[in-house]
């Protein structure tokens, strides 16, 4: 039972239009979820964006990893770099806002209470979630009764459109 001072975010089933897209079955691939549904792009557009923009950049950095991960058949539905969502995320007119600073502890959960109203992607550990307005859009509930930390988000930025 959680306590009756949280603020829980309100939840509502979302794919970001995998589904419509033609993929099956589970995936980690949240962040394409996430990033489709708050920039309200098509999810194959988002997938094939950052598919292509992560190849790029493990070629450019000569990463033994990264160049592992390809080798393997990595894709968007299994993870993605961070610079590169990060950047993708950028360019698409939202903000990064950091929100844990190292030995503050958890300063900001995810929770209607702590979050600005608007458009964000919610950075929490091992997972990227869309909350627009209050809501969470997600394939699971990932607030823990308003007890998760979240690490930061990315909010859009009002009147950029890219």
């Amino acid at each position: 039972m959680k306590p009756a001072n949280i603020k829980a975010l309100k939840f509502a089933f979302h794919d970001g239009g995998r589904l419509a897209a033609g993929f099956k079955g589970s995936a980690g691939d949240c962040v394409v979820r996430s990033i489709a549904i708050a920039t309200q792009l098509p999810y194959l557009q988002v997938y094939e964006d950052l598919r292509s923009a992560n190849a790029a950049y493990a070629d450019l950095r000569h990463d033994k990893l990264a160049r592992r991960l390809n080798a393997t058949g990595a894709s968007p539905r299994n993870g993605n770099h961070r610079k590169v969502f990060h950047e993708y995320i950028l360019g698409h007119g939202f903000k990064w806002i950091p929100t844990m600073k190292i030995g503050a502890g958890c300063q900001v959960h995810l929770r209607a209470d702590e979050l600005p109203s608007g458009t964000l992607l919610v950075k929490v550990s091992k997972h990227l979630s869309a909350v627009v307005n209050g809501v969470i859009y997600d394939t699971h509930d990932p607030s823990r009764g308003g007890k998760r930390c979240v690490y930061g988000y990315y909010i859009k930025i009002e009147g950029v459109d890219h």
